[in-house]
């Protein structure tokens, strides 16, 4: 394993510098596109675009996970349901996000939902997260 010096003289694995700014695409179409939910995760405001996932439509779902509902967040919450149909499309922000990010984000989401692989409107590969 190769090791580097900082320009502070530290010494670090290139591996996690470089997974620490490789860039993750979150597509947001709920509570991570609000500024103050990004402030409360990251600490910053996260930067993102407009994008469309297309063959999905949005669906309320009451969350019963009590970790989650102590954040503060909504008992009622936006999901994703699959349609396959031309002409059904969600429309979100593609949240740009480091791998840390959105392990933070994995622990964020309730427990009854899950972490997909999806494709955007743009050609973006992005996560996204619906219910189970």
């Amino acid at each position: 394993m190769f090791w580097y010096h900082s320009a502070d003289d530290t010494i670090g694995n290139p591996f996690e510098v470089l997974n620490q700014k490789m860039k993750e695409y979150l597509f947001s179409y709920g509570t991570l596109q609000q500024t103050d939910v990004q402030h409360r995760l990251f600490g910053r405001t996260v930067s993102g675009r407009p994008d469309v996932l297309d063959g999905y439509k949005i669906s309320a779902v009451e969350i019963t996970d009590d970790k989650f509902l102590a954040q503060g967040d909504g008992k009622i919450q936006k999901t994703l349901v699959p349609t396959g149909t031309c002409g059904d499309f969600v429309r979100g922000t593609a949240l740009e996000l480091t791998h840390d990010e959105l392990l933070i984000v994995d622990k964020y989401e309730p427990e009854n939902y899950k972490r997909m692989a999806i494709r955007l409107e743009s050609g973006t590969n992005a996560w996204v997260f619906i219910e189970k």
